[in-house]
């Protein structure tokens, strides 16, 4: 029993940090917006251009984590907006072509016609 809850628990970790990866792989940063990430953070306190810093994890750690307080302040003073969104995908915008006649074509004049007759005319059965 005791091996089994062991393989239920590395599973299941195995499975989150898996689906975590996904998540965050899915969505591609543009490089924008990775210029703007790196003003943030140099704006925070964080000095990239520091060579053989030797508080390196901890002065960029300090750094995001004086963002996330401010992004959390933000947020919180931002009152929340009504979810309109029903789940069902984003609407379609735009215009078809549903219901309307497709225009007929005409053939062409057979003298200004260069080629065989299956290109002046898409009709000829040929």
């Amino acid at each position: 029993m005791k091996k089994l809850a062991l393989l239920a628990l590395t599973l299941s970790a195995l499975v989150g940090s898996t689906a975590t990866f996904a998540q965050s792989a899915s969505v591609p940063l543009t490089r924008a917006q990775v210029r703007a990430d790196l003003i943030r953070l140099e704006q925070a306190g964080y000095n990239p251009a520091t060579v053989n810093d030797v508080n390196y994890p901890a002065d960029i750690q300090a750094a995001e984590a004086k963002i996330a307080a401010e992004d959390a302040e933000q947020q919180a003073a931002t009152p929340p907006q009504p979810n309109t969104d029903s789940g069902l995908g984003t609407e379609m915008k735009g215009a078809t072509e549903a219901g309307h006649k497709t225009p007929k074509i005409a053939p062409a004049d057979p003298s200004t016609c260069v080629g065989p007759v299956s290109f002046c005319n898409p009709y000829s059965g040929s």
